[in-house]
C-alpha cells in the first residue's frame, strides 16, 4: 500500500499553519491543492497525476475562491489602527504644563512630548487632554472637555475683568 498521500496531507497541515500566521489566504489555497492531491494519492493515482491535481486545484482556488474570500474577510474585519494612528483621539494626562512650544503628557502608559496649537494657552499639570494628531514624536493635544464654551481651551489664567481668585461656581 502506497502511503504517499500522507506526505500531501502533511504539506497541507504545514501550509495551514503558515496561513494562520499570515492570514492572506494564499497558503490556504495551496493547502487546498495539497488536500486534493492527498485524495488523489489515496485513490492510488501515480505521483505525476497527484502533482497535476495539486497544481490545478491550487490555481483554481487562488483565482476563483481567494478574491471572493479576501473581500468577505476584509468586509467583516474592521481596520485596526496601529502605531501612532491608534493614539489619535485617546485621552492623555498632562505631566508637565503643555504650551504651544513644549510639554509632556502621559498617553497610554508612556510619556510623550506634547504641545497645543493655540499660542498663549497653557494646559496645566494634571489636566486631561485629547490627542488630536501625532507629529514625529510629539503629540498635538487639545482640552478634553469644554465645560465653558466661551473658553474652549480651558482655564488659561485669571480673567482681567474678574476679581482674583475667581469665585467658585455655585
Amino acid at each position: 500500500m502506497d502511503l504517499g498521500w500522507l506526505w500531501w496531507l502533511g504539506a497541507a497541515l504545514v501550509l495551514g499553519v503558515v496561513e494562520m500566521l499570515t492570514v492572506d489566504l494564499l497558503f490556504l489555497m495551496l493547502a487546498g491543492g495539497a488536500v486534493a492531491a492527498a485524495l488523489a494519492g489515496a485513490l492510488g493515482t501515480p505521483f505525476w497525476v497527484q502533482l497535476l491535481v495539486a497544481a490545478v486545484v491550487a490555481v483554481l482556488l487562488l483565482f476563483g475562491v481567494r478574491p471572493w474570500a479576501l473581500a468577505k474577510l476584509k468586509a467583516s474585519t474592521p481596520e485596526a489602527k496601529t502605531g501612532v494612528d491608534a493614539q489619535i483621539g485617546r485621552p492623555a494626562t498632562v505631566v508637565a504644563d503643555v504650551t504651544d512650544r513644549a510639554g509632556r503628557v502621559k498617553l497610554h502608559g508612556e510619556v510623550w512630548t506634547a504641545r497645543i496649537e493655540k499660542p498663549g494657552v497653557v494646559l496645566p499639570t494634571g489636566s486631561t487632554v485629547t490627542v488630536l494628531r501625532i507629529e514625529g514624536a510629539t503629540a498635538i493635544v487639545g482640552p478634553q472637555q469644554v465645560s465653558d464654551p466661551s473658553q474652549p481651551y480651558g482655564y488659561t489664567g485669571p480673567d482681567p475683568n474678574q476679581p482674583y481668585p475667581p469665585a467658585a461656581p455655585q
